[in-house]
C-alpha cells in the first residue's frame, strides 16, 4: 500500500541526466519553498508511460501556476530515461531509481512484472513545502493513470 496523506515523506536523492551530464536531485531542492508533485511510472519506452509523461509535459504550466515541481521517477537509468525524455519532449526532471530505494521507500514497486522484480507502480504523490504527504495514489494495473484532477485539487489546498 502507498504511503498515505499525512505522513512525512521519505527523503531521497536521486540521478537525474541532463546535456550536462548527471545531476543528483533530491526532495530537499523543493522543501520549503515548493510542493512536489511525484509521479513513478514502470519503465520507460512503453507506450502508456510515455503517453502519460507527455501528457503531463504539455500540461506543466498548470502545475506551475499552483507552485509545483514535478518529477517523474523510474527504475531505469538515468541514460536511458535521458534518451527517452528527448525523443519524446518531456521537459520535466526525470529521475532513475536505478537502485530501486526510493520506490521501495514508498511502498510503490511490483513484487514482479512481467518477469521484472522491483519496478516502480504507476504512482502519484503531491508533497507539501513542509515535507508531508497531501495526496497519494497507486494502481496495481501498470495501464490505470493517476487522477490527474485529483493531484491539482490536492495542490490547491
Amino acid at each position: 500500500m502507498a504511503l498515505s496523506p499525512g505522513t512525512k515523506a521519505p527523503a531521497f536523492s536521486l540521478k537525474s541526466k541532463t546535456a550536462d551530464g548527471l545531476k543528483d536531485v533530491a526532495l530537499a531542492d523543493t522543501l520549503g519553498k515548493k510542493q512536489t508533485v511525484l509521479l513513478f511510472f514502470p519503465l520507460a519506452y512503453t507506450s502508456v508511460c510515455t503517453a502519460e509523461m507527455c501528457s503531463v509535459s504539455q500540461g506543466l504550466d498548470a502545475y506551475k501556476s499552483l507552485d509545483a515541481a514535478v518529477y517523474a521517477i523510474s527504475v531505469d537509468s538515468p541514460f536511458a530515461q535521458e534518451a527517452w525524455a528527448k525523443a519524446n519532449s518531456i521537459n520535466f526532471p526525470v529521475l532513475s531509481d536505478f537502485n530501486k530505494e526510493v520506490s521501495k521507500a514508498y511502498d510503490v514497486q511490483y513484487a514482479d512484472l512481467l518477469g521484472f522484480k522491483g519496478v516502480a507502480k504507476r504512482a502519484a504523490f503531491v508533497i507539501g513545502k513542509d515535507g508531508v504527504i497531501k495526496y497519494s495514489s497507486s494502481s496495481d494495473d501498470p495501464k490505470v493513470l493517476p487522477d490527474f484532477n485529483a493531484i491539482q485539487v490536492a495542490l490547491k489546498k
